[in-house]
């Protein structure tokens, strides 16, 4: 086993690894918005190993390509629909957590009852 061999196996294990906590993380993490946020990020940097160590592992400068084409939209992609989820939610009234602070939105929610009341 080459280097290059052993390089690949360590991103692709790391990326395993977080796709894992992902996983965890939507069974275990108490309300939707924290499961949707931490499957999100964890999902797109375990992606990310994931196809370094492929393209790693192949070494050919057309499937390096290839893979980051795929990272690319997958990285501009996922947070998008991710946000368009949760903010659905948001807007359907799907229940925080009870410890989360929502000062930021009781804020938000007040500025909005102001402006129409203004219009």
């Amino acid at each position: 086993m080459g280097i290059r061999d052993i390089i690949s196996a360590g991103l692709i294990l790391i990326g395993v690894v977080f796709m894992l906590l992902a996983a965890i993380g939507l069974i275990r993490f108490p309300d939707f918005y924290i499961r949707n946020s931490a499957s999100t990020k964890a999902a797109i940097l375990g992606l990310g190993l994931i196809l370094l160590g492929t393209g790693i592992y192949y070494n050919q400068i057309l499937i390096f390509v290839e893979l980051s084409a795929i990272f690319l939209f997958i990285f501009l992609i996922n947070p998008l629909a991710s946000h368009i989820v949760a903010r659905a939610a948001f807007k359907t009234k799907v229940p925080f957590w009870k410890k989360t602070n929502l000062d930021d939105i009781k804020e938000l929610e007040k500025k909005e009852k102001d402006k129409k009341k203004a219009d």
